[in-house]
């Protein structure tokens, strides 16, 4: 995982975009581009183009990686956190 996230900030960094990237807009740029993603199964999911689900996808993670490693997060540990309390409200039925 560290490195992946050190591709990505060192991507953003290398172009001078972190000037640009702050939570607010990154917040943004994940709407957008989630949007994007969705506008693949607008007219139902047969006619869904799975390339541009897989960019769309990635843009989504990237953008949220950018703005998880801005905030000072922990991204491991707050994805565990977070399948913690999944585990908590959801739990298995028996």
């Amino acid at each position: 995982m560290k490195n992946i996230i050190k591709e990505i900030i060192d991507f953003r960094n290398d172009r001078g975009w972190e000037q640009n990237d702050k939570p607010e807009n990154l917040a943004k740029s994940i709407i957008i581009e989630a949007a994007e993603l969705l506008e693949n199964y607008q007219w139902g999911p047969e006619n869904a183009d799975l390339d541009n689900v897989k960019e769309e996808i990635a843009d989504v993670i990237i953008y949220s990686i950018a703005m998880a490693y801005d905030l000072g997060f922990d991204i491991e540990e707050m994805i565990f956190e977070k399948l913690e309390k999944n585990a908590i409200k959801y739990p298995l039925k028996k």
